[in-house]
Formats: C-alpha cells, structure tokens, sequence
C-alpha cells in the first residue's frame, strides 16, 4: 500500500501561482495534489500552501527545496505536521 504524505511549503512570494510551485516540485516526483492558502476575503494568496507526494518522494523534496531562493523569498519546505499537532519548543 503506498503511503502519501503532505509537504508544508512556506515563505512563497505572494504571486506565485499553483502552476509555478507545482514545477518546483516535478523533479523530485509526481504531485498528487497541491493547495495554495488563500485569503477568505480577498482571495490573495497567504505565501503558503501544501503539496501531496508519494512517501518516497517526500524526503529528497524537502531536502532539494528547503531554503531555496525564490524571487527574492527564502521557501521553507518541510513534511506537514497532522492537524491539533503543535510544533516542537524551540530552545535559544
């Protein structure tokens, strides 16, 4: 049974559009599905989004992508933590 696994992309620039993050993607494997976050007003994109791939994608991605320069944007690319899940403390 294959598993699928959600990638948290954040840090995009606001008018990148689904086709271009989608691209950024292709190499590393097939995009299941992609969602860029909108504003519920206004429509605009909120500079981040979600993207399914094949667990054994997932890695080699986030490895490729984190921390890529786009446009001028420092993208932050890592797995996507499961809803009511918070995020791990952070010690400075």
């Amino acid at each position: 049974m294959r598993e699928d696994r959600n990638i948290y992309i954040g840090s995009l620039p606001l008018d990148a559009d689904e086709a271009e993050i989608r691209g950024l993607f292709a190499p590393f494997g097939e995009v299941l599905s992609f969602t860029l976050i909108r504003d519920h007003e206004t429509g605009a994109s909120r500079g981040f989004g979600f993207a399914k791939l094949p667990d054994d994608c997932v890695q080699a991605a986030v490895d490729g992508l984190d921390g890529l320069e786009l446009r001028g944007c420092r993208v932050r690319v890592n797995v996507a933590r499961d809803k009511g899940q918070k995020a791990p403390r952070r010690r400075f």
